[in-house]
C-alpha cells in the first residue's frame, strides 16, 4: 500500500508540475500583444547576394543578384529609403578612421568593395569621403559593374548618421574584436542626451561590448556572451516566470530554429523582455550569416499575430506585406 501511495504521489506531483509549466508559459492565456512587427533593417537598404557558400571573407559585391533598386548598404540615402519602406531600426556598421573618427562601413578591407586598398583606419574621414563605395559591385562575373562610379563620397561617419536622422533608431555594430574600438564608440556615446542614447543599441565582439558597457551600463547592448549568459540562464529559471538579471537591458537575436524551445514563445516570453527593456529580434534560420525575412514566404513562418522584432534585408519587400496581412 504505501508503494502504491508513493507513486501516486510522485505522479500527482508530475501532473501539477505538468499542469504549472504550461499554464505560466502558454500565451493563450497571455494579455494579447498589439501591433505590427518591429522590423530591423539590416545595413539599411542594400544589394543582396546568394548566401549559400559564404565565408568569413567573401567579396559579397562581386556576387550580388541583378539589382532591383539603386541603393548601397550603410550610406545615408539607404538609410533614409529603409525608414521610408517602414524599417523601426537600421543597422550599420562602424570602425575607426586614421583621424580619429568614426566611420559607416562594413567590410574588414576597402578591397572587395571599393576603388582602392587597405582598411577604414588608414583613410582620414576626408579621404573616404573620396573613395567610390560602388566600384566593385557585379552581378554577372564582372561583365558589368552597375555602380562603378556612383559611390563616391557616400560613406558617412556615425555623427553625420545621427545627425541626418535625428529621431531614428540604430543598431550599431562594431566591427573588432579591439576593446579600444568600444572606448572609441563610448566616449563619442557619452556626450549624447540620454533620449538619443533610447535610440540606440550597440552589439558587436565580447570584449569591445564589455568595455563600452562599462562605461554606458544604461545602454542596450548585446554580445555573444550577454546573449549566452541570458538564454542560458533563462533556460534554468524562465520556467518559473523569473527573468535572470543578466537579460536586463540587453538584445536577444534569437534564430527562428531554436525560439520555439525558450519558455513562453512567443508572447509571454516578448512580454517578459518587454518588462526588462530588452528587445527580441527574430532572424531566419539557424541565425547565420545574417539570414533574415526577405520574402512574403518567409513571413509565412512567423508565429500568428506576431509583434516581436524581425531581423531584414528586404524591408523594402515584406514591409507592405506585412500592412497587408495585418488586420483591420
Amino acid at each position: 500500500m504505501r508503494t502504491l501511495k508513493r507513486w501516486k504521489n510522485i505522479i500527482l506531483f508530475f501532473v501539477v508540475l505538468f499542469v504549472f509549466l504550461f499554464v505560466n508559459n502558454t500565451s493563450l492565456f497571455t494579455e494579447d500583444r498589439h501591433g505590427e512587427p518591429l522590423l530591423l533593417a539590416h545595413r539599411g537598404l542594400g544589394q543582396t547576394f546568394p548566401m549559400e557558400g559564404i565565408e568569413a571573407d567573401t567579396c559579397t559585391a562581386s556576387r550580388i543578384y541583378v539589382p532591383e533598386h539603386a541603393y548601397l548598404e550603410n550610406t545615408l540615402p539607404s538609410m533614409e529609403a529603409a525608414f521610408e519602406a517602414g524599417a523601426d531600426i537600421v543597422e550599420l556598421d562602424v570602425k575607426p578612421t586614421k583621424d580619429g573618427q568614426i566611420a559607416v562601413f562594413h567590410d574588414w578591407t576597402l578591397d572587395c568593395r571599393t576603388n582602392v586598398e587597405g582598411s577604414v583606419k588608414d583613410y582620414t574621414m576626408d579621404q573616404l569621403k573620396k573613395i567610390d563605395i560602388g566600384y566593385g559591385y557585379t552581378a554577372d562575373q564582372g561583365a558589368t559593374y552597375p555602380f562603378r562610379g556612383k559611390g563616391v563620397g557616400l560613406i558617412p561617419s556615425l555623427e553625420e548618421v545621427l545627425t541626418e536622422f535625428p529621431d531614428g533608431e540604430f543598431l550599431i555594430h562594431i566591427k573588432s574584436t579591439d576593446p579600444e574600438e568600444g572606448k572609441l564608440l563610448a566616449d563619442y556615446l557619452a556626450g549624447l542626451p540620454l533620449k538619443r542614447l533610447s535610440q540606440l543599441t550597440v552589439y558587436g565582439d565580447d570584449q569591445p561590448i564589455r568595455t563600452l558597457k562599462s562605461q554606458l551600463p544604461s545602454l542596450r547592448v548585446m554580445s555573444m556572451d550577454t546573449l549566452k549568459s541570458c538564454l542560458v540562464s533563462y533556460a534554468g529559471a524562465g520556467w518559473s516566470g523569473y527573468i535572470p538579471s543578466v537579460c536586463r537591458n540587453t538584445q536577444l537575436h534569437i534564430p527562428e530554429k531554436y525560439a520555439r524551445y525558450l519558455w513562453g514563445w512567443p508572447d509571454k516570453f516578448l512580454n517578459r523582455m518587454d518588462s526588462i527593456n530588452t528587445r527580441v529580434i527574430l532572424v531566419a534560420g539557424d541565425g547565420g550569416w545574417s539570414e533574415g525575412f526577405d520574402s512574403e514566404l518567409d513571413l509565412q513562418r512567423l508565429p500568428d499575430d506576431y509583434s516581436g522584432g524581425i531581423w531584414t534585408n528586404r524591408v523594402d519587400v515584406i514591409a507592405p506585406k506585412l500592412i497587408i496581412q495585418k488586420p483591420e
